[in-house]
């Protein structure tokens, strides 16, 4: 995987403190997160660890933003780098 601090991104990200839970397993698991900072083509996510997340896996937004299929550009201790998936836009869980 690439290093957290290397550009790649096709989007410019706008700096954002919302709240999101990482889902997986058919909702068995979830991992609450902060999304750092975000654009059309994904985010950083703050988490409290890394260890057990998936490299795929639903971001589900608690304003109710469209849910999106993530999968993990980078990762460090407590944050993920995402990318999302543009074939797999799903709605909102509420």
């Amino acid at each position: 995987m690439d290093e957290p601090g290397r550009e790649k991104r096709k989007a410019s990200r706008q700096r954002t403190l919302k709240g999101a839970k990482i889902v997986f397993k058919d909702g068995a698991f979830t991992y609450d997160c902060t999304v750092r900072n975000l654009s059309a083509t994904g985010a950083q996510l703050q988490v409290a660890a890394t260890d057990g997340i998936p490299n795929r896996f639903q971001l589900v937004f608690e304003d109710h933003s469209p849910t999106r299929i993530c999968n993990v550009a980078w990762r460090s201790a407590t944050r993920l780098g995402v990318a999302f998936d543009p074939l797999a836009l799903t709605e909102a869980r509420r």
